[in-house]
């Protein structure tokens, strides 16, 4: 699930005029020697629950995707794209390890080549926030696998699809985690034969990667555990074989290093020392871009009577270490606070998450108006019409741009 946040319906300064600071966010983006981005609005994975009856991406998403494209974004990240049945919590969000799904991926990127976009695909496997009840799991045949039999102890990502809403169910310490290594790497084989541009990696969220990172969710004695180290090993080694598929400038990941969401969070110190490791290390890795999400209240719950999140600040702690990466935020940004920061050097990129941003902030236009209680359609389970689907995901009316 997304922790990317939506903007406000507040209107913005027009960028038409040059002398404008956000005119920055409208000139090119070198991502890397590979790719060039048309601008600096960039649209992040927004997981949105409207692949149904299954988990193989639809008509309507080709729709949405295309207006993004269509709206002005450069880059757009796919709703995280499941790397495997047996990593998947929720019915309705799309997968990408069988050729079904990479050819209905195919129309969409498709779609958005045709409206002058670069495609991403997230890779995402949910680790242990999932249940044995779970239809995919159960169809998978095999185990929820995580670092260590460790449950997450957040109820508010209780399974409305399952009898009794539980929260998550203890996994299984997977044997060898070579064998998700190469999940990783059949999906990053799949997404390029369904035409995306290349992939990011989700390392955050309290998802798998991000649970072999953390030592309260990994207690491994192995070579995968104990030491920051091994723990960064299965991330690295993940990353590896994503940019050997995808070749240099290709793969980005989304890094959450103030944890709180699906309990995950470790001490100020053990971060600091586990993200600067793992960070460096992934810097060397031709990766295009690292983003980071800052720390938002929203997304840290109350566990056993405290917050769980280690709140600190990403562009003062992480920016120095990035020497080739494009160094990215994402969480709650104002266009003109993108903007200063773009021109301050502070960041390279900011992503967003709104419909046609870049042709309401170029004009001055009144945002839309995020549609909050039909953002996950089919988190429920719900095999919903499409005519309902559509409500509050492609039915945003798009900018009338002044002649």
């Amino acid at each position: 699930m997304s922790q990317t946040h939506t903007l406000d319906s507040s209107s913005f300064p027009s960028a038409a005029d040059p002398n404008s600071l956000l005119s920055t966010l409208f000139t090119p983006l070198p991502l890397s020697s590979q790719l060039t981005l048309r601008n600096k609005f960039l649209m992040a994975a927004l997981t949105r629950d409207r692949n149904v009856p299954t988990n193989v991406p639809t008509d309507l998403m080709v729709e949405y995707y295309r207006q993004r494209a269509k709206g002005g974004a450069s880059l757009i990240v796919s709703e995280g794209a499941l790397v495997s049945r047996q990593g998947t919590s929720w019915p309705h969000a799309p997968g990408i390890w069988s050729e079904e799904q990479v050819v209905a991926w195919k129309k969409i990127t498709d779609a958005v080549h045709e409206e002058g976009a670069v495609m991403f695909a997230q890779l995402w496997h949910v680790g242990r926030i999932s249940h044995i009840q779970a239809p995919e799991q159960i169809a998978s045949g095999e185990p929820i696998y995580a670092p260590s039999t460790i449950a997450a102890r957040d109820n508010n990502l209780n399974f409305r699809f399952i009898p009794g809403e539980p929260s998550s169910s203890v996994p299984t310490a997977v044997p060898d985690p070579h064998q998700l290594i190469q999940v990783y790497k059949n999906a990053a084989l799949s997404a390029k034969r369904a035409g995306f541009d290349g992939v990011e990696v989700h390392t955050g969220g309290g998802y798998l990667i991000h649970e072999f990172l953390d030592n309260t969710a990994n207690k491994r004695e192995d070579e995968w555990g104990g030491s920051v180290e091994n723990r960064a090993k299965f991330g690295l080694e993940v990353l590896k074989v994503v940019r050997d598929v995808f070749g240099p400038g290709r793969v980005g990941i989304k890094l959450t290093p103030a944890g709180g969401y699906n309990d995950i969070g470790m001490s100020l110190e053990d971060t600091i020392e586990t993200f600067t490791y793992f960070i460096t290390k992934a810097d060397k890795l031709d990766l295009a871009y690292m983003m980071f999400l800052r720390y938002d209240e929203v997304d840290d719950p109350i566990i056993d009577g405290k917050r769980r999140a280690t709140k600190h600040d990403m562009i003062e702690t992480y920016r120095s270490l990035l020497k080739n990466s494009k160094f990215f935020v994402v969480g709650n940004y104002t266009p003109l606070e993108a903007a200063e920061v773009i021109s301050s050097n502070e960041v390279d990129g900011v992503f967003f998450a709104n419909p046609d941003l870049p042709n309401r902030v170029k004009f001055g236009l009144e945002m839309n108006e995020m549609d909050v209680k039909r953002l996950y359609g089919a988190r429920d389970g719900s095999v919903l019409p499409e005519e309902e689907l559509a409500k509050g995901y492609t039915d945003y009316p798009l900018a009338v741009l002044p002649n």
